[in-house]
This record gives C-alpha cells, sequence and structure tokens, in this order.
C-alpha cells in the first residue's frame, strides 16, 4: 500500500488542498507533500492525525477494498468527502425521514 497516495485520495476526496489539511492536522505543509509524492515514510502517529484532519478511522484509511467501494458508489463517496458537520446534518436528516 502506498500511503502517500491513500492520503491523497482521501485528501481529494474532501476536495482540501495539501495547504489546507496541513493547517487542519498541525503538520508540515512540505512533509505532508513530501509523504503524498513517496518522498517520505511517515510514522502511524503520523497517519493518525491526517485521518483525524481527515474525519476517517485508521481502519477506513488502511482498508484498500474503501477506495474502489467509495469509487462504484455515488453515495458512499459523497459521504466520505462531507465535513463532519455535513455528516451530522445529514444523519439527522435521516432519523428526520425514518419518522
Amino acid at each position: 500500500m502506498n500511503v502517500g497516495n491513500r492520503i491523497k485520495f482521501f485528501r481529494l476526496l474532501r476536495g482540501i488542498s495539501v495547504n489546507a489539511l496541513a493547517k487542519s492536522a498541525g503538520v508540515s505543509q512540505s512533509y505532508l507533500r513530501d509523504v503524498e509524492l513517496g518522498n517520505k515514510n511517515p510514522t502511524v502517529s503520523f497517519i493518525e492525525i491526517i485521518c483525524q484532519a481527515l474525519d476517517i478511522s485508521l481502519i477506513d484509511f488502511f482498508n484498500e477494498n474503501n477506495a474502489q467501494m467509495i469509487e462504484e458508489h455515488p453515495l458512499i463517496k459523497k459521504i466520505y468527502g462531507m465535513s463532519k458537520e455535513e455528516k451530522d446534518a445529514f444523519l439527522h436528516l435521516l432519523e428526520v425521514l425514518k419518522k
């Protein structure tokens, strides 16, 4: 698995720049860029920080089947691209519709 490609995949899915992700995660933009390009090997702690900023779990990050599933299902792709606030609002809407 190419960790840099996974970070880039989820970052682009969220529609955010390297700079925005680095700022959100509190990490160096140049280091993040190097990780995405495959020039640096990040620690698990770094990946965890990035996952928190992307609002995904480590399990989702390392599950290679997710990329295919996300690409094949437009609704799932849209959900992964949402911010935490948008996900919360969507869940609320689903609860309202269930009633």
